[in-house]
């Protein structure tokens, strides 16, 4: 890293970063120190990620026994107990080393038959908060009694290790294959399944893996792998970083899950809880030692109000090892391709982004940024990519700190991408407060197109918070109470055939215009119905609404069909025409052509012309509008097309032909065209 550097290329690149250019050189040199100071003192960035080696149960083949080491620097005294003792509270104390550190050895002579794969065990601390029992932090195993609802730490040491031949190459060439063209399904296991009841990871790469691959999606992002005590909670509320929930199934059902994706091309990141941690006390990390300051800040600043949960105190060597493991555990032990890193703008903000709105740039580089937090974070994907400079990092950030996505060495925080999180927000809000006419096309335009220079962008028109209790999916907000009644195809309704059209301009204006990378949850392609509501006592503890109804888009009676192919035709554009790859994401669409008065929004990307028509009632024939190329054009796609619940106003067999005429600018090329209302033509010059 070049330490005397005026100007950082994140500065130099957006002349309006030039006032904050000190405080971005002081950023970049604080992480530069950290990760000189962490090399000098452990050889490397990636040693330093590697306490999951010697804290927490680890078995240490020259002394042929288990180690537990456990980090608890106010605590009195621990024991280890368990099945393999009778869970005795005082047989088996752990010795007090340096730095806080604890441990105790079990032998193979003496636990060989006794501590054993599948054994259940817990620590119990002595510390000023009493004597607890407590759920090791580094454990990497955990299940749930299902009749005292208890959870334990369980030895997991299988006989048969894993076997992921042939893995590697295929993770490499997915690797390869998304790095310009990412489209995202995202997803959740336990909810992935038609049963009212908790689906596994051996049920989703049976039954799922496969829909997602006929859909065309090349990534997808698991939420809620982390072991979380609430379902409900969606995953958010995580209890121990370092095992996946065994709700699902074990550690190996995960790991096949990944491998059969991986085998049909699929790459798969993981949901990143490093944002917060739950408040619980037995289950989770919370007064583990005894303080309320051993991993967390003390104080009100160690609490999300709004979340209900604990916030890291990320300033902190041993927090800063235990996260930077995590990330490093999950990709070589599970083999993930990535992570999407959840509650970004929680960390980096004092105020956790709470009743801010990001109006200035002054905001990104004043007193209320974390900069512990952001140094994590730059340490984090500093990691991940020392790894694989191909893994995927995508920030969930909402306030647009600038450099996101930026490389650490430019004065970034080295994330690949960030969600677009203004884009749902805007459609949801067009579609509870404004009638399609009064809809503002050049609003639609400035909305999708707006990002930060040169930074990566995922587009998504909904994701699964749009779907969660509380708010509707936007086939919800279309369609309604009529979804109940009038999705068969041989009862017509004109509520229904405005919602499908929408739908499939919705998706398609997103992804053509939004970003550099897509994301769709999991049944939103085919316009799933209601909300997600997990069992909780205000339901009666109900799995009704926490299942994908897969049944409804598998019926060829019903239209769910027709938006499903339609989700399909779009991955597939943009698969095949590369929609997504090597645009500038400061202009990735050229416009043509802004019509307010009938709705029409024209513009060209990857060579492709879009001409969107989102008129309520306006099917204009002849329509006249500039190309930047002469020639000849076909209709690669067609929204109005009966296959995707259209009404085929189009003839797929006209062939045409741009028209020269004189403008003061010279001849100029035109085309003609016949475009129906809500619908959506994409053309191809093809001579």
């Amino acid at each position: 890293m070049k330490r005397h550097a005026r100007y950082l290329p994140i500065t130099k690149n957006d002349a309006w970063l030039v006032p904050y250019n000190q405080e971005i050189t002081r950023r970049f040199l604080h992480v530069h120190n950290m990760i000189f100071e962490i090399e000098n003192l452990y050889g490397s960035l990636y040693d330093f990620a590697g306490n999951h080696l010697f804290l927490g149960l680890n078995y240490d083949k020259e002394a042929q026994g288990w180690f537990y080491r456990e980090w608890a620097p106010a605590a009195k005294a621990l024991f280890l107990i368990g099945d393999f003792n009778e869970w005795n509270r005082v047989s088996h104390p752990l010795k007090r080393r340096k730095d806080g550190i604890w441990e105790i050895f079990l032998d193979d002579k003496t636990y060989s038959e006794k501590f054993t794969h599948e054994s259940k065990f817990k620590v119990l601390v002595h510390s000023q908060a009493g004597e607890l029992e407590r759920i090791p932090p580094y454990i990497r195993r955990v299940i749930q009694d299902e009749t005292t609802k208890d959870f334990s730490a369980q030895l997991w040491n299988p006989k048969q290790v894993f076997d992921w031949e042939g893995d590697e190459a295929n993770q490499s060439k997915i690797l390869d294959e998304v790095k310009d063209n990412l489209l995202i399904y995202e997803c959740h296991v336990g909810m992935a399944q038609e049963k009212e009841g908790i689906g596994t990871y051996l049920e989703f790469a049976e039954n799922i893996l496969p829909r997602i691959k006929d859909l065309g999606y090349n990534a997808i992002q698991m939420m809620a792998i982390h072991e979380h005590p609430y379902y409900g909670s969606f995953g958010y509320h995580v209890s121990s970083f370092f095992a996946p929930s065994s709700r699902f199934g074990t550690p190996e059902d995960l790991k096949l899950l990944i491998k059969k994706a991986h085998e049909l091309g699929i790459a798969v990141i993981m949901d990143i809880v490093h944002s917060h941690a739950v408040k619980n006390i037995y289950e989770g990390l919370n007064f583990f030692d005894g303080t309320e300051y051993q991993y967390f800040h003390a104080g009100g600043k160690g609490n999300h109000d709004g979340w209900d949960s604990k916030l890291f105190d990320y300033g902190k060597k041993e927090v800063l090892q235990f996260l930077l493991s995590n990330v490093r555990y999950w990709l070589e032990e599970f083999r993930f391709d990535g992570f999407r890193f959840d509650g970004v703008t929680s960390m980096l903000y004092h105020h956790h982004g709470l009743g801010t709105s990001f109006v200035n740039l002054s905001q990104y580089f004043d007193m209320s940024v974390d900069t512990d937090a952001l140094t994590y974070l730059q340490l984090a994907n500093a990691l991940i990519h020392s790894l694989d400079e191909r893994y995927i990092s995508i920030a969930e950030d909402m306030s647009g700190m600038p450099g996101t996505c930026r490389p650490i060495l430019e004065g970034g925080l080295g994330f690949d991408y960030r969600l677009g999180m203004g884009i749902p927000d805007y459609w949801i809000k067009l579609l509870k407060e404004y009638p399609d006419e009064t809809w503002n096309i050049h609003d639609m335009w400035h909305v999708l197109t707006n990002r930060r220079f040169n930074e990566k962008t995922i587009a998504y028109s909904e994701s699964h918070d749009q779907a969660l209790v509380g708010d509707k999916t936007i086939a919800f907000w279309l369609m309604d109470k009529e979804m109940y009644y009038s999705m068969s195809k041989d009862i017509p309704n004109l509520a229904v055939d405005r919602g499908i059209a929408l739908h499939k301009l919705i998706r398609l204006f997103t992804m053509s215009l939004g970003g550099d990378a897509y994301l769709n949850f999991m049944g939103n392609e085919f316009g799933h119905p209601e909300w997600i509501d997990f069992p909780r006592e205000g339901n009666g503890w109900s799995y009704k609404y926490a299942r994908r109804q897969w049944s409804l888009v598998d019926n060829k009676l019903l239209r769910y069909e027709y938006l499903k192919q339609f989700d399909k035709a779009i991955i597939k554009l943009a698969t095949d025409y590369q929609l997504l790859k090597n645009i500038p994401s400061r202009n990735p669409a050229r416009q043509l052509n802004m019509d307010e008065v009938n709705k029409i929004v024209i513009f060209e990307r990857a060579e492709l012309i879009f001409v969107f028509n989102f008129h309520t009632t306006h099917s204009i024939p002849d329509y006249k509008f500039w190309v930047p190329q002469a020639g000849k054009y076909e209709i690669v796609l067609n929204s109005d097309d009966e296959q995707f619940g259209g009404f085929n106003r189009i003839k797929p067999e006209v062939e045409y032909f741009t028209l020269p005429e004189a403008t003061e600018s010279g001849t100029e090329n035109f085309l003609q065209i016949y475009i129906p209302n809500r619908v959506v033509l994409v053309f191809k010059r093809v001579g």
